[in-house]
This record gives structure tokens, C-alpha cells and sequence, in this order.
């Protein structure tokens, strides 16, 4: 197999923690160039409808800029009964989300873009997230802790929140914010591959 990962910039067009946390575990190497656009929901735009194109939005955004260079767009929401939860306006708005979600079973979309100038691909998991029923007292003592400030839907699964969690049917890695193995086998197709600590070192 003929690996181009170092003559292939990689540019993720997002700052999410959790997003570079996993393509830094790929072993990839890569910028980071969050993109500035307008996530507003339109009018009767479904959630797959929503991620699609915002991920699209941002990778276009950074690409216009680097068309050598693949860049790697993703969008995350949160939606139980058909309704999209947003980022918290502030930690009561964050407490009555963790409430909504408490004791049912909700959707997380995630949807991916990367492009390379003409070149596109994209794709959309859909996560199943069973929560325990929570209490009026749990729900503020999470809120309190601060990790659901700026997230959507008010949690994040890879902390603190794993307590509520029943059950996850689909990617976990999905529900975090970047589905890891399809963004893997994706960003392959540009000849970009995960490496070894040892590979990088000889760098």
C-alpha cells in the first residue's frame, strides 16, 4: 500500500478538544483552523439535514483557503423527540436538558466532510443514548460541575455523564463529536493513514 501521509496536509476545520483528541490517537499529524460560520437551524431543516450541511459549511470554509490540502469538516447535535438540543444558553437551560434526557432514549448525529479541492465526501452516523432516570439533585450537581457548559445537549459521554448512561447502540466516538473509524477508513481514501509512535519518530 502506497502511503502518502506526509505529502498530504491535513487541516481539521474545528477546535473541539474532542475532535483533535482522536485524530491525535490516529497518530495523525494536522492544523487546526476552527471555522466561523452561521450554525443557525433553518426553517424545517431535519437534524441529518442540519449536520450535513454544517459540516460542509465548515470544510468548504477552510478548504477555499487550502485547496492542496484535504480539510475534515464535522458537526455534532443532540435531538429526542424530533427536537434539535442546542448548546445551553446558560446552566438552567443546561439543568432542564439533562432532565429532558433523563430515564429515555435520544439521537446524536454526527456528520462528517472532507474535501480536497474538487474532491468531497461525507458521511452521517446516528447514535441511540439510553440515560438512567435522573434526579432534580443530580441533574444540578452535574450542571454545577461545569462540563455541560458548551456542549450540545448539555453533556459530554466521555465524562462525567457517563454515569447517566444506560446504553449506547452505534458509535460512541460518534456521540464524543468525530466517529473514529469511518473517519478513519474516509481520510485513507486521500492517502492519509493512521501512523505508530515509532513511524513518527523517524520522521
Amino acid at each position: 500500500m502506497n502511503k502518502m501521509t506526509d505529502s498530504v496536509p491535513l487541516i481539521l476545520a474545528s477546535g473541539s478538544p474532542r475532535r483533535i483528541h482522536y485524530l491525535k490517537n490516529m497518530g495523525l499529524t494536522f492544523e487546526v483552523q476552527p471555522a466561523s460560520i452561521d450554525e443557525s437551524v433553518q426553517e424545517g431543516e431535519s437534524p441529518e439535514a442540519l449536520v450535513r450541511r454544517l459540516s460542509r459549511m465548515k470544510a468548504h470554509a477552510v478548504a477555499a483557503a487550502h485547496p492542496d490540502a484535504v480539510v475534515l469538516g464535522a458537526d455534532t447535535v443532540v435531538v429526542i423527540d424530533n427536537e434539535i438540543l442546542g448548546k445551553p444558553r446558560d446552566r438552567e437551560d443546561a439543568k432542564a436538558m439533562i432532565l429532558k434526557l433523563g430515564g429515555r432514549t435520544h439521537q446524536v448525529y454526527t456528520a462528517v466532510c472532507i474535501v480536497r479541492g474538487s474532491q468531497e465526501q461525507s458521511f452521517c452516523t446516528v447514535t441511540h443514548v439510553t440515560f438512567a432516570p435522573i434526579s432534580e439533585e443530580l441533574a444540578a450537581l452535574y450542571v454545577a460541575s461545569g462540563e455541560s457548559d458548551d456542549k450540545s445537549g448539555s453533556y459530554a459521554v466521555q465524562g462525567i455523564a457517563a454515569m447517566f448512561v444506560d446504553k449506547v447502540e452505534g458509535s460512541v466516538s460518534s456521540v464524543v463529536g468525530l466517529p473514529a473509524s469511518q473517519t478513519r477508513q474516509a481520510l485513507e481514501a486521500y492517502g492519509i493513514f493512521p501512523r505508530t509512535v515509532k513511524e513518527q519518530e523517524h520522521e
